[in-house]
């Protein structure tokens, strides 16, 4: 017995000891940084009351003024936190090939469907890549915007039916699941018409019941390589199943009909026909389709709630738009074209504004894959360094935008973009690793927007929860309770 004290006894004191070597990191490297807790990092309160944005705030509000980055650990992972602009763009751009990966979990020999674009680096990334960027071309945008529109008149007459309160996320997910699934899949998902319908529980089950807790995905995300070791997965199972057996029988519908559509399943099906080593299994087909679905309809359908619910806070602005959306409409005989929602620059502004006060994710990560002399200092990163650029934190820095908290469109007027730095506005980040689909996710969200504010009015009720609280169960920027709103019928003049 006194044995076995003396060995965990022991462990315990090296473990002990290790940690506060590895803590002690940027300390030894002269980097400032807030004294990390043992175990839990930075991270104290992540996952209780803590979001991400959070702590992402705390440690930027503390270093900004006289730092340009800080040291960070993510519980036992070490981190660079950057806050100088200049320094995110030489990362991001200028120097991109010594921070090419992400640095995210993938597990494909037990979940497939992880070896999709967003999650891959090197060689596999930059195949991709280099292939899939066709798919969101103007010409494709041009090709599938008939598909948004008839969307758009779909969400209307769903509208009709569901005046008073409603709870605009869901509204905006359904919107979003058909729109993604017409213009991806060629497939009618009818979440509008049957808020039940699969594609769109199949979307809800990712995004609201995740396989693990938001705790265990951050040692996924932080420790990619233990966590693809000990045979984690991300997706449940049925999620997989439903996805790989859909784009399936897509392909098997399309080749035995030869049916040939310019969407993203068109490309990737020619991708995986190509008679060498590059052509992609189907496995790694359903996991790029997997990761459009995602992105497309969650993401997207969450910028659209957050900004109609800063339109039902800011009537003013609420009709200052929707009056440049009647206007448009009149002058193309009350047809939405690509041309014509180009002629809403209003439009335009107050999406930014919405992805400025709530990008979707609260930073971004890149990983540093050799060694690299930081400019203007004697700090060197080493190969495998995670580096957090702290988007949300910076989208509210007093400094580069006044009053942050407020809902101001006015932001965007093209004097005032201009007068900004470039990096200080990330919300699809920046460089060969930004957001493939930007295009897409903004011409949905507007597509939505002008049908919607042309027929219907938003106003805050009771239930609408003032300031929004983000949810801290998941690594995106999401609301707590949802987002709550009244939604009433135009009467037409």
């Amino acid at each position: 017995m006194l044995t076995l004290f003396v060995l965990v006894f022991t462990a315990g004191l090296l473990l002990y000891v290790k940690l506060r070597w590895h803590y002690g990191y940027w300390r030894r490297r002269g980097v400032a940084g807030e004294k990390p807790v043992m175990f839990r990092g930075n991270m104290s309160g992540f996952g209780k009351d803590l979001h991400w944005t959070d702590i992402n705030k705390r440690i930027y509000d503390k270093f900004r003024g006289e730092e340009r980055y800080c040291g960070y650990f993510t519980f036992v992972t070490k981190a660079l936190f950057v806050m100088d602009l200049e320094l995110i763009r030489k990362i991001m751009i200028s120097d991109f090939g010594s921070f090419a990966d992400r640095g995210l979990f993938h597990n494909v020999r037990d979940d497939p469907l992880t070896g999709n674009l967003l999650f891959l680096d090197g060689p596999e990334w930059r195949w991709l890549r280099q292939n899939l960027t066709q798919v969101f071309s103007s010409g494709k945008m041009k090709y599938m915007f008939p598909n948004m529109v008839d969307v758009g008149e779909k969400l209307t007459e769903a509208c009709q039916l569901q005046v008073g309160e409603i709870e605009a996320k869901d509204l905006c997910a359904r919107f979003t699941t058909d729109v993604i699934g017409s213009c991806a899949f060629g497939l009618e998902c009818n979440s509008l018409q049957d808020p039940e319908s699969e594609f769109r529980q199949m979307g809800r089950s990712v995004t609201s019941k995740p396989l693990h807790s938001v705790l265990v995905q951050a040692f996924m995300f932080t420790q990619p390589d233990l966590a693809r070791m000990l045979r984690f997965k991300l997706f449940r199972p049925e999620i997989s199943e439903f996805f790989l057996n859909t784009v399936r029988q897509t392909l098997d519908y399309r080749r035995k009909e030869n049916i040939n559509r310019n969407d993203l399943i068109q490309i990737l099906m020619e991708l995986g026909e190509k008679e060498n080593k590059d052509a992609l299994s189907f496995e790694q087909i359903a996991a790029q389709a997997l990761v459009f679905f995602l992105a497309g309809f969650d993401t997207s359908s969450t910028t659209m709630s957050f900004c109609l619910y800063e339109l039902a806070l800011n009537p003013d602005i609420q009709e200052r738009l929707r009056v440049e959306v009647v206007d448009v409409l009149g002058r193309h005989n009350q047809r939405l074209t690509y041309e014509s929602i180009q002629e809403m620059p209003y439009l335009d502004q107050v999406v930014d504004e919405t992805l400025r006060k709530y990008p979707i994710l609260p930073h971004l990560l890149r990983r540093s894959t050799k060694y690299y002399q930081i400019p203007d200092s004697n700090l060197t990163l080493e190969p495998g360094t995670k580096i957090m650029i702290p988007v949300h934190s910076i989208h509210h820095d007093p400094e580069l935008y006044p009053e942050p908290e407020k809902f101001d469109p006015s932001r965007f007027d093209p004097e005032m973009v201009k007068a900004r730095h470039p990096f200080a506005y990330l919300p699809f980040g920046e460089g060969p690793r930004n957001c493939i689909g930007e295009r897409f996710g903004k011409l949905q969200v507007k597509v939505g927007l002008a049908y919607i504010l042309r027929d219907f009015k938003f106003s805050k009720t009771e239930k609408t929860q003032i300031p929004l609280k983000f949810s801290s169960r998941t690594f995106l920027i999401t609301t707590q309770e949802g987002i709550h709103l009244r939604m009433d019928r135009i009467d037409s003049p």
